[in-house]
């Protein structure tokens, strides 16, 4: 199948200047950027005044199961969005056995629902990446799991791993990458993750940077002590010697307002050192977690039935309480609780669904939020999702126009209502920040979409408008591109975005999804590269 683009004009993803052009697809490639006169398309699309550009690149998604359970996946696809980075925040489903995937269903349910035990055929990184070659809607590339990796070989407990422990965790982390994983997530702030200290870190970055992979953190806190987190993150890239993209990396909290100048300064001059440093970012002020994410990590020890089992002791439940309440535990980046910023997104029981859409106060009325929320947790077996508003305008704004910068969703898409960037993150940048506010010219903003991240993810033959490249595409009305998700109607498909093409096949035609399902998985090569 030939397609000729005609007469859009080609932002590629360079950052470099806008120009007219035909783009011919010829099956699966981008066969030329020009003029298309003489190019015999089986059909044309004629795209004066649109932009056609690469697809762009979530390098932070959460559709580890959605791409699977729901093959249209219209939250991603509707927004041009057509590579995703998946395995992150430590915690994902490959590598497992039995007992850790297990618990690893019901403990991070309320990221990505739960389709049963039937719909896991895999157990390694490399059958989890053949799954998704048997079709799915877009393309995905692969972290391995840090506090995943720890619970295969360490268990859920509050302990450092021994030094035979670590090395076994290396050799898992050095399989799961020669079977096409691109990386290293983190999630330090989640279980069993947040109980590795520096040198357990340093020594499976080390790893992956030696095979060419790159470390993603999710790091220790985004409240309190979240400057001294980052830190940390770069100290680990510096002694392992392994590049470093930080995830959904903001400030948050009250601590941490207007603060931003502070942490550009501390990544410029980890770069001018000679670390490579990379970053990301959603463009929405609430941040999107579990509930059960807020406890303190010792009340978490030893996994999901441990952690109700505290939740019913009172001598536990009150140190919880003290922690949460008093002194900010490390589950709330070093905070205290500030119940009416916490939303419920969303539940595993349908009986709780009246819950959905209030905070923690306004649920608790003139009774304890502290008690509501220990309830909710027990009848819903720690599966509720939640929205924490507790971001700062002025901090998204200055870190997204950092130029190491990349978009990434964050986009969880479990619960009745899910935090509008799943559905709006892509058009969201293009429309409010770029033509809106102008914080970056069009080509600008395109190539921290596409380029950049493709650069990251060293991907060999996609992220830019150009002849040879695979045919990852989107044409959008730069007049009129946006985001029609919003926290009380998340799920609404953006504005402005009538094409998206992945691997040349239309996935969105004229506005609508079509049945396509063209993506697969992308894997690390033996020379570093991802194709």
């Amino acid at each position: 199948m030939r397609t000729l683009l005609r007469g859009g004009t080609v932002v590629d993803g360079t950052g470099g200047p806008r120009h007219t052009a035909d783009v011919l697809v010829d099956g699966d490639r981008i066969a030329a950027v020009g003029d298309g006169a003489g190019a015999r398309p089986d059909r044309v699309v004629d795209v004066t005044g649109m932009v056609v550009a690469p697809g762009f690149v979530d390098m932070h998604a959460h559709s580890d199961l959605r791409l699977l359970t729901e093959p249209a996946h219209l939250a991603k696809i509707s927004q041009g969005v057509t590579t995703e980075l998946l395995g992150q925040d430590g915690l994902s489903y490959a590598p497992v056995d039995d007992d850790v995937l297990a618990t690893l269903r019901r403990k991070i349910a309320g990221w990505n629902g739960d389709p049963g035990p039937d719909a896991f055929t895999w157990r390694s990184v490399a059958g989890y990446l053949d799954r998704l070659d048997e079709g799915v809607a877009g393309n995905a590339a692969y972290l391995v799991p840090h506090g995943t990796v720890r619970a295969l070989v360490c268990g859920w407990d509050d302990r450092p791993a021994r030094p035979d422990e670590v090395a076994r965790m290396a050799d898992v982390v050095r399989t799961g990458m020669t079977e096409g994983a691109v990386g290293l997530s983190a999630g330090l702030t989640y279980t069993p993750g947040m109980y590795a200290d520096g040198g357990e870190l340093v020594e499976l970055c080390r790893a992956v940077g030696e095979l060419g992979g790159f470390f993603a953190p999710h790091h220790r806190s985004y409240g309190a002590g979240a400057l001294e987190a980052y830190a940390e993150m770069i100290d680990v890239a510096d002694r392992s010697g392994c590049a470093l993209h930080l995830s959904h990396a903001t400030l948050n909290f009250g601590p941490n307002r207007g603060r931003a100048g502070e942490l550009i300064a501390m990544l410029d001059a980890a770069i001018a050192g000679g670390i490579d440093v990379t970053l990301d970012t959603y463009p929405y002020l609430p941040g999107a977690t579990t509930l059960s994410a807020i406890l303190p990590s010792w009340a978490q020890s030893g996994g999901h039935e441990a952690t109700l089992g505290r939740l019913r002791d009172p001598a536990a439940l009150a140190r919880i309480r003290e922690d949460l309440e008093v002194h900010g535990s490390d589950g709330c980046h070093g905070v205290v609780a500030e119940w009416d910023t916490i939303e419920i997104s969303g539940v595993t029981d349908p009986g709780l669904a009246g819950y959905v859409g209030r905070t923690v106060a306004e649920i608790a009325g003139p009774d304890d939020p502290f008690d509501v929320c220990v309830d909710l947790l027990l009848r819903d077996d720690l599966g509720t999702g939640i929205l924490q508003h507790v971001g700062h305008e002025e901090n998204v704004r200055a870190i997204m126009r950092h130029p190491r910068h990349t978009g990434g969703s964050d986009g969880l898409l479990a619960g009745a209502k899910p935090h509008p960037r799943a559905w709006g993150t892509f058009p969201r940048y293009l429309g409010h920040y770029c033509r809106e506010l102008g914080l970056f010219s069009l080509e600008e903003c395109v190539a921290h979409l596409t380029g950049r991240a493709a650069d990251r993810l060293r991907l060999a033959d996609r992220g830019y408008v150009r002849a040879g490249l695979a045919a990852d595409l989107v044409v959008f009305d730069p007049d009129a591109v946006a985001d029609t998700a919003t926290f009380a109607d998340p799920a609404q498909q953006a504005a402005g975005i009538p094409f998206v093409l992945v691997n040349g096949t239309f996935a969105i035609d004229e506005g609508e999804r079509t049945a396509a399902l063209a993506g697969r998985a992308l894997r690390r090569r033996a020379d570093g590269s991802t194709s």
